[in-house]
């Protein structure tokens, strides 16, 4: 079993107290302050984004650069509402941004027309990245799209400036920190000894560098993603060839680690944990032909501006949209707004972080939304509903690229999905009740636990229930399938926008009932509360799941088949106890 002990902020230590406060008043930014100076005062309809901003930023510059997990700025709202209509960036690491409760103070985000997404695609289902370009820059870079509150670095390379200084306002955030996703910090591999076209296998600790890679952002104590290169040989373990969506040259197999040691002489890394995946040198130095002629590279890329320590605590948010409320949302799976699909709380390139007590109501798209980020701890929550749950990837409460993360006690009501995706690991889903599924959604996820939580699915939770902007689903004839309390990407389906779930997905004494047909009774799913369902393995390995040997298509259709006693869901194991994760504790 996976050792999920590690999990969540600072790998399993309890989240700040109030000992944790810098107790000097210049980062400790009140509501009084916030009025004085910063112009923050709620409930005037006047806008407060840029005040809100300039808060933040001073605790970047005055605070942050001497702050510490035991010495965090902080910044406390005031009851009421606050008006937003632009994306506001944290990007001060150790800062709390804290609310009166969730009652009380109010974000109320507008988007205005430098932040409301002026490209959509052609069909006008949803924004679109690829065409909102400017300069070198790609719409793509601001994935997974601009939100309410943003926690990632501002910073832009130099080759960028340029661009960057001459783009107009809503295309000048392409640029902001993108030196932590291009190849430009990124450092080629080479064979590991006696492993040729290897630079490291699933299990080692030592990564393989070119010996022409400089190690400038690679220290000890710093992150690095050790990215592994799709080769057709992995294409084909996950059972997705042939297929006639086209093979991408990407990295599925991914993951964040913390640099422990950098030998400059040998040109080796060695990371904190052991790999959970083989990293060949290229995509066809394991012997692979190229995937469309192309050799793509893998790459240990340094983060080299993470963003640390930032909380949000005791507060709610919505995004408010003229002439349209809530319930029009309900059960609907198709795009109603496609421009203003904004996030709530986007974590990118962001570790050791936390919201805590919140409540979403009615965001853009995804409340809560994770890319490229490590010991998160996402915990009692309120998640309510979503303008755009369709075509694009909308509306999930959503763990994209999350590693060694906890999302415990949340509520979460109309919503399209909760996801782990894009190579997600080592993460704890415990104790939340949704009425969505639980979504392991493509992209080589592994070793995930999901315990203890509450899942009823209706019948009317189906990609089929669309008015608008519906994408391949709301297609004549729709999509007539229901979506069950848990979803498993196969190969031949995923493969067209990552790739298939992967090993060690884990489900244990959860409460999930779905209504299969309209107004039919609730039935148990997966309802043994001592079996571990450990989904995509054998005992032994990776298994595509299947039916008499022969990998299922889709999941479609297929979600009430039985997968144990070889077929790909592991049931051999029990456990007496109430959780895998959590501690025994006596109590005197």
């Amino acid at each position: 079993m996976y050792d999920w002990s590690k999990a969540g902020f600072r790998g399993g230590m309890d989240l700040p107290k109030a000992a944790d406060i810098n107790t000097d008043k210049a980062c400790n930014i009140d509501a009084t302050a916030l009025a004085s100076t910063y112009k923050v005062v709620p409930n005037d309809n006047v806008d407060d984004t840029n005040g809100i901003q300039a808060a933040i930023d001073k605790i970047h510059q005055t605070c942050s650069p001497k702050a510490s997990y035991t010495k965090l700025s902080l910044i406390t709202f005031p009851a009421g509402d606050l008006n937003v209509t632009h994306e506001i960036h944290v990007d001060a690491n150790y800062l709390v941004l804290r609310g009166a409760g969730t009652d009380k103070t109010k974000f109320v985000y507008k988007p205005d027309k430098n932040t409301e997404y002026d490209v959509v695609t052609p069909d006008g289902d949803q924004w679109d990245q690829h065409e909102m370009n400017y300069g070198e820059g790609s719409g793509g870079w601001l994935w997974p799209g601009r939100g309410l509150f943003r926690v990632q670095s501002r910073g832009v390379d130099p080759s960028y400036a340029s661009d960057y200084k001459s783009a107009p306002a809503n295309r000048r955030d392409i640029f902001e920190g993108t030196i932590n996703v291009h190849w430009k910090a990124g450092q080629l591999l080479r064979d590991k000894p006696g492993a040729k076209g290897f630079a490291a296998k699933q299990g080692d600790t030592v990564v393989y560098l070119a010996t022409s890679a400089k190690t400038t952002n690679l220290k000890v104590g710093g992150f690095v993603n050790i990215r592994a290169a799709n080769t057709m040989k992995f294409y084909q373990s996950m059972n997705a060839v042939p297929t006639t969506w086209p093979l991408q040259n990407l990295h599925m197999r991914q993951q964040w680690f913390t640099i422990t040691a950098v030998d400059t002489k040998n040109h080796t890394i060695t990371i904190d944990k052991p790999l959970e995946y083989d990293v060949p040198v290229t995509s066809v130095s394991d012997g692979s032909q190229p995937i469309d002629g192309a050799t793509y590279n893998s790459k240990a890329s340094p983060i080299v501006d993470p963003i640390v320590g930032v909380g949000f605590e005791n507060f709610s948010f919505t995004q408010v949209i003229d002439g349209h409320n809530a319930s029009e949302a309900d059960d609907n799976y198709g795009n109603m707004f496609p421009s203003l699909a904004m996030q709530g709380i986007v974590f990118k390139w962001a570790a050791n972080s936390w919201v805590k007590n919140t409540h979403a109501i009615m965001t853009g798209s995804h409340p809560i939304v994770t890319e490229e980020a490590k010991n998160i701890q996402i915990v009692n929550n309120e998640l309510d509903g979503s303008w755009n749950k369709g075509k694009g990837g909308n509306g999930y409460f959503r763990g994209s690229r999350v590693w060694d993360s906890l999302y415990a006690g949340n509520t979460t009501r109309q919503l399209r999905h909760f996801t782990f995706q894009w190579s997600a690991s080592g993460n704890v889903a415990i104790g939340n009740d949704i009425d969505s599924d639980f979504n392991i959604h493509g992209g080589y996820e592994r070793n995930n636990l999901f315990e203890l939580n509450t899942n009823n699915v209706s019948y009317a939770h189906r990609s089929g229930n669309c008015k608008a902007h519906c994408g391949d689903e709301g297609n004549d004839p729709p999509d007539d399938s229901t979506w069950f309390p848990i979803y498993w990407s196969t190969g031949q389906k995923a493969v067209k926008w990552s790739g298939s779930s992967g090993p060690k997905n884990v489900f244990f004494n959860n409460t999930m009932t779905k209504q299969v047909t309209e107004g039919a009774a609730y039935t148990p799913y997966y309802a043994d509360h001592g079996k571990i369902y450990m989904f995509g393995w054998d005992g032994t390995g990776f298994h595509h799941l299947d039916q008499g040997g022969k990998p299922i298509l889709d999941w479609a259709h297929n979600e009430q088949n039985t997968y144990t006693g070889g077929h790909g869901v592991d049931d051999t194991k029990t456990d007496p106890g109430p959780s895998l994760f959590l501690k025994k504790v006596n109590n005197k």
